[in-house]
């Protein structure tokens, strides 16, 4: 089938709606696709490059939309959808390129991820033939068609990972992501060392947390908290709730969905390590909320942080290489994720790509939570 690629304009959004429909039923939990309020303001604000793909005789075949944000560098492949009766013909995979190509052409990105479902593994062999590379494994990430595991990919422009800034050393249960992304990205960690451990335990104090899901109120008490771009960094997502030490020690700041069943904590004040001992009522703070994973992304190379979220159940999933520009340096992050419920891969198809993370994770998630003796047995 030859379809006419072009970008979406208001008129398209009811007909866009049904597509994600008739692609994922009730389960989209994207507002990008059901949304029509959100939808508007994506197709006419110029944040978002989105492009549909209509048929011979004019029906919507397709639609893939690259989203950014005002200050960052970083964009996100979304909604990619193919109608069940366009499909086996690369419309996926031409709708992939032609967005992805638009963004870039901009000179405004570095890079552009996307998370990718593994129920098949037909979605991972189409960003991966459109020059992304895989960056880690995000398990039991959403809530879609029941909890499901989420691979990470980015695609980058040219030049950007010749100038990563290196990290010196990093935690040892860090060590299996690193070689991972040896493999899965092309980049050369063997000179980042396991730095000296640090004792680091988790523990719990009776300081209770109180969660605050007034979102315009967030929003302007993130902005005073993190008055500079610099001071923040969690691309495409904006907070809508706060969680709050009763003694007002510490605040974090969180990106929660519900209808996903997710939690990403965006950023926390006064820095990242100040969340020792409280992390336990964030996570059950958050989860009486109805968030069953929560996730946070930390500087490769802020140690004292990570060993924080290490101790407090944390596991390392995704390494983002040259994630974030300073000046003329690109700067690596991690992403950690907890989940409350039980992981299952039996039904998730990791292509040969994910392999190395996926073993990465369970090494990871062993040392964790099985007891030495157990590990060892």
């Amino acid at each position: 089938m030859t379809a006419l690629l072009s970008p979406a304009s208001v008129q398209d959004i009811a007909e866009l709606r049904q597509l994600y429909f008739d692609v994922y039923g009730h389960g989209y939990p994207v507002p990008l696709g059901s949304d029509p309020v959100v939808m508007r303001r994506l197709i006419t604000d110029g944040t978002a490059h989105w492009l549909t793909a209509r048929g011979p005789a004019g029906g919507l075949a397709g639609s893939a939309v690259v989203l950014t944000e005002p200050g960052s560098r970083i964009g996100k492949l979304v909604g990619l959808a193919v109608h069940p009766a366009h499909r086996g013909g690369g419309l996926a995979s031409r709708l992939t390129e032609a967005v992805c190509d638009q963004a870039f052409a901009t000179g405004l990105l570095d890079s552009v991820y996307a998370t990718v479902r593994l129920v098949t593994e037909g979605p991972q062999q189409v960003v991966v033939r459109n020059g992304f590379r895989p960056l880690g494994l995000l398990p039991n990430a959403v809530e879609v068609e029941g909890c499901e595991t989420l691979a990470l990919f980015a695609r980058y422009a040219d030049g950007v990972l010749e100038r990563r800034a290196p990290v010196a050393s990093v935690p040892g249960r860090l060590s299996a992501l690193l070689s991972a992304a040896s493999c899965g990205v092309g980049i050369d960690y063997t000179r980042t060392r396991p730095a000296p451990c640090r004792d680091t335990a988790a523990t719990a104090d009776a300081v209770p947390i109180e969660l605050i899901a007034a979102p315009a109120f967030v929003r302007r008490r993130f902005l005073e908290v993190f008055p500079t771009a610099d001071d923040r960094f969690f691309p495409l997502h904006t907070p809508n709730a706060v969680l709050v030490a009763a003694d007002g020690r510490v605040e974090a700041y969180a990106d929660l969905d519900a209808v996903a069943g997710s939690c990403a904590l965006v950023a926390v004040h006064p820095r990242p390590a100040a969340v020792t001992g409280t992390l336990e009522a964030m996570i059950a703070s958050v989860a009486r909320a109805g968030a069953d994973y929560v996730e946070t992304l930390l500087p490769l190379a802020d140690t004292e942080a990570l060993e924080v979220f290490l101790a407090s159940g944390f596991v390392p999933s995704a390494v983002y290489p040259a994630m974030r520009r300073v000046n003329d340096r690109l700067h690596d992050y991690v992403v950690l994720s907890r989940t409350s419920r039980q992981i299952d891969f039996r039904t998730t198809a990791v292509s040969p790509l994910l392999q190395p993370y996926l073993s990465a994770y369970l090494s990871a998630w062993t040392t964790t939570y099985l007891p030495l003796h157990e590990v060892c047995r």
